[in-house]
């Protein structure tokens, strides 16, 4: 399981870097997108929350408010994103993978919801739901570096 928690770390490392490398390009939908960077990001974030936490029966580590913006379905709003909000992301990326990995360590997942993503692939367990995860946000990155190609 290790390995899987340092695959999501090195690739939420890959995604921060893509977004402070084109900041001021944050909230910009390019043409041929539904949504943004920062969007892709959050979003990232509440998919490992919904993923792992929800599933397994436990409170998520993120705010519902912030869950009901960035999940799966959504686009961004019109509404601007404060700078507290963006810095608190950022740290939530990685504060996140420490409390997921040691809330794994405590046995936090015994129990899960199975559950069938989007994607065509069912999910029977926390260890499959991080495995999904770390293909999920890959994808997010890979939308993200299309982005500001």
């Amino acid at each position: 399981m290790e390995k899987s928690f340092s695959c999501l770390a090195q690739t939420r490392q890959n995604i921060l870097a893509i977004y402070e490398k084109h900041e001021e390009k944050a909230f910009v939908i390019p043409k041929g997108f539904k949504n943004h960077l920062f969007w892709n990001l959050a979003h990232c974030l509440v998919t490992q929350q919904i993923l792992c936490y929800k599933l397994s029966g436990k409170p998520m580590l993120i705010d519902n408010n912030f869950v009901e913006k960035y999940k799966k379905g959504t686009v961004p709003s019109l509404e601007i994103v404060s700078p507290y909000e963006v810095s608190k992301t950022k740290e939530l990326l990685f504060t996140t993978i420490e409390q997921i990995r040691a809330d794994y360590r405590f046995g936090v997942f015994s129990s899960f919801k199975e559950y069938t993503t989007s994607y065509g692939i069912s999910l029977n367990s926390f260890g499959d739901a991080i495995q999904f995860n770390n293909i999920h946000e890959s994808l997010h990155l890979g939308y993200m570096m299309a982005m500001v190609k």
